[in-house]
C-alpha cells in the first residue's frame, strides 16, 4: 500500500483528487493483481452477506447456542417502530441493525468480519440504515466499504484489531473508527474531515477492555456493537460538522496501542477480569460449564 498512516491517505487523496474509497481500489488491485471489476464485485458480495446478516436478526430467531442472548435487536426495532424513542428513529435503527448482526454471529450465522467477529455489527448497522434513510444504491455503499477498509488498514497496521492483544478497543472501537470515517467521506465529506471523525471516535473508545462472559463472543460484546453503532453516526456528524480531533488521528491510533500493551491479561478476552468476573458473570460461567458437562454424559 502506498499509505501507512491515516495522514497518508489524506495527503494522497488530496493529491491525486481521489476519494478514500477510489484510492483504496487502486492499492488493492496493486495488491491483489485482480482486476477492479473483480476486487468491486467481491465487495458487493460481502456487502449482500451484511444485509442479509440484519434481515435475519431483525426477523428471525436468533437465541445462541448459550441460550444467554437473542432477539434484543428485534425489540430495539419494535420499539423503534413505536416513534417515541430518546435517540431518535435514525440512531435506533442503527442500532437495532447492529445488534441484529451481531445476534447473528452469536447464533453461528453468516456475518462478515469487520474488522472482527466481535464487531461484526457496527458496520452494517451504520451503514444499512444510512442507505435506508438516505436511498443510497448498493454501489454507493460499496465505495463506503472500501473506505472503511483503508481506515481499518491503517489501524491494523499501527496498532490492533484484535481484542486479545488491545481489549474490545481495538475491535469494537477500531469498528466504530472505520464506519464513522466510511460514513462522512459517503455524506460528501472531505478525506480530512472523514479522518477527524476517526480520531473522535477512536478517543472515545480509548482503555475499553474486553471482559467477554463465559469467553462467549455476547456479553457484553452485542450491545457494545449496538451502542457502537450510534458513537459511529455522532462521530461522523462532527467530523462533517467541523470538530476536529485536537490530538492527530495517527497519535490516537498509537495510543490505542499503548493503552491496549499495558492493559492486564485479565482485560485482553480472557474471561478472568471484567464483567466476566462480577458474581453473576461467574454463576453464568459455571451454569453453561454445568450444562455442558451434562450433555457430555
Amino acid at each position: 500500500m502506498q499509505f501507512r498512516t491515516l495522514k497518508d491517505i489524506v495527503r494522497l487523496c488530496e493529491e491525486r483528487s481521489l476519494t478514500i474509497a477510489a484510492l483504496m481500489i487502486e492499492e488493492q488491485v496493486k495488491e491483489t493483481g485482480v482486476s477492479e471489476q473483480e476486487v468491486i464485485q467481491q465487495m458487493t458480495d460481502y456487502y449482500q452477506v451484511m444485509k442479509e446478516a440484519v434481515e435475519r436478526g431483525i426477523t428471525e430467531d436468533t437465541v445462541s447456542r448459550s441460550g444467554l442472548t437473542g432477539g434484543d435487536a428485534r425489540r430495539v426495532h419494535d420499539y423503534m417502530l413505536s416513534g417515541d424513542t430518546s435517540s431518535g428513529s435514525d440512531a435506533t435503527r442503527a442500532m437495532a441493525y447492529a445488534l441484529a448482526v451481531s445476534e447473528v454471529n452469536a447464533s453461528m450465522g453468516r456475518i462478515i468480519a469487520t474488522p472482527t467477529a466481535g464487531s461484526c455489527g457496527i458496520i452494517p448497522g451504520v451503514f444499512v440504515s444510512s442507505q435506508e434513510r438516505f436511498g443510497w444504491d448498493d454501489a454507493h455503499m460499496v465505495q463506503g466499504l472500501f473506505a472503511a477498509g483503508a481506515i481499518g488498514y491503517v489501524i491494523a497496521n499501527n496498532s490492533s484489531i484484535s481484542g486479545a492483544e488491545g481489549g474490545c478497543q481495538a475491535e469494537v472501537g477500531s469498528a466504530i473508527g472505520m464506519a464513522a470515517g466510511a460514513i462522512v467521506e459517503m455524506r460528501g465529506g472531505t478525506p480530512e474531515q472523514a479522518m477527524h471523525a476517526v480520531g473522535l471516535a477512536l478517543k472515545n473508545t480509548l482503555g475499553l477492555i474486553c471482559d467477554p462472559v463465559a469467553g462467549l463472543v455476547e456479553i457484553p460484546c452485542i450491545v457494545r456493537n449496538g451502542l457502537g453503532a450510534v458513537n459511529a453516526l455522532a462521530a461522523a456528524d462532527m467530523g462533517l460538522a467541523g470538530v476536529r480531533s485536537a490530538i492527530p488521528s495517527d497519535e490516537v491510533v498509537d495510543v490505542m496501542l499503548q493503552v491496549g500493551r499495558s492493559m492486564p491479561s485479565e482485560h485482553r478476552e480472557t474471561a478472568r477480569g471484567g464483567l466476566a468476573q462480577t458474581p453473576t458473570g461467574r454463576k453464568i460461567t459455571e451454569e453453561l460449564r454445568r450444562r455442558r458437562q451434562e450433555n457430555k454424559n
